[in-house]
């Protein structure tokens, strides 16, 4: 009988060993919920810091317009600017008309001062997209290449302007042609036809560094 005791002294306590693992684990698992909660606050923090920022960045774009005097429509959303084919080209036509020049002489340096004189608007701003949209009249083909030619002779325009910014505005500048993409596939509108300076804002790519993540 005193083997015995001897014995059962001697073996390990498995479950005080697996209460240790055990606790070990719920320790482990609330320092992930703690990381993961802080993540989630700094993601919604970060996102509310930008989606104001984009209304500031918009905001000023609109004012510009109107103090300007500029015939151009906002997306109030967005901050996309539509500018009528009619006020850059002659019908069916991709070359700028004299008149169309004079317009983006007018818009152009206006455009990139809001972007860099606005606190914080040339960093959420990752690109500005020239897109040349068209109606739905036409071949889908001859539409896309109109549209993309539209787009590089405004691109084309800009390059040889002189104004305050104009090589860090270029670095940001894409050129795409949407045809008749978008358009009314029903109706030949005229909305349809334009030219839209489009912006690209900062996403979520960066939310890595969070955690300094290289």
């Amino acid at each position: 009988m005193l083997a015995n005791r001897f014995n059962n002294s001697t073996k390990p306590d498995e479950s005080g060993t697996w209460l240790s693992v055990g606790d070990l684990m719920s320790v482990a698992l609330m320092i992930f919920a703690l990381l993961l909660v802080t993540t989630l606050v700094k993601i919604t923090e970060q996102q509310e810091e930008q989606t104001n920022q984009r209304v500031v960045i918009i905001t000023a774009l609109g004012e510009m317009l109107k103090e300007s005097g500029i015939e151009a429509e906002i997306n109030q959303e967005t901050g996309d600017i539509s500018i009528m084919d009619s006020v850059l080209f002659d019908l069916s036509e991709h070359e700028l008309r004299e008149d169309g020049q004079s317009f983006l002489d007018n818009f152009v340096p206006h455009y990139a001062r809001v972007i860099f004189e606005t606190p914080g608007a040339s960093e959420e701003i990752v690109r500005v997209i020239i897109e040349g949209h068209t109606s739905s009249s036409g071949s889908e083909n001859a539409n896309m290449l109109l549209s993309l030619r539209r787009a590089n002779s405004v691109y084309k325009n800009i390059d040889h302007k002189d104004f305050d910014y104009k090589y860090q505005f270029l670095d940001k500048l894409l050129v795409a042609g949407r045809g008749e993409f978008n358009a009314n596939q029903e109706n030949d509108e005229r909305s349809d036809r334009k030219v839209m300076f489009r912006l690209q804002f900062k996403g979520l790519e960066k939310l890595h560094t969070l955690f300094d993540l290289k």
